[in-house]
């Protein structure tokens, strides 16, 4: 069984950053197609960013294009979000996801098979 467990969710001012990691454990992360997903209260989780198993491709939400950066290290079993830039509507509980085998470019929270519990991130204006 694979688990996800997000981390680095913190209370930032806009303009800030932080970097969220996800650590997997369990099965074979390199063969995982990775994405971050956000939930704000009162709206459905919408689509950040994924990467692709060797971190060759990324694709990013349009409202974080270009302020946002996912990654990954295949021998320390994580993906990254760093974040900058960041603005008062990126407040959101942050999810990472992941599907084994996946298809480059998988953008729909549904097509993942494993899900973490998500990290808080603030921004305060």
């Amino acid at each position: 069984q694979v688990q996800l467990v997000e981390s680095g969710g913190d209370l930032v001012q806009a303009g800030g950053s932080l970097r969220l990691s996800c650590a997997a454990s369990g099965g074979t992360f390199s063969t995982f197609t990775m994405g971050w997903f956000r939930q704000a209260p009162g709206k459905e989780r919408e689509f950040v960013a994924t990467i692709s198993r060797t971190g060759a491709r990324t694709y990013y939400a349009d409202s974080v294009k270009g302020r946002f950066t996912i990654s990954r290290d295949n021998a320390k079993n994580t993906v990254y979000l760093q974040m900058n830039s960041l603005k008062p509507e990126d407040t959101a509980g942050y999810y990472c996801a992941a599907e084994p085998l996946g298809r480059v470019g998988l953008s729909r929270w549904v097509e993942y098979r494993y899900r973490g519990q998500g990290t808080q991130v603030t921004v305060s204006s």
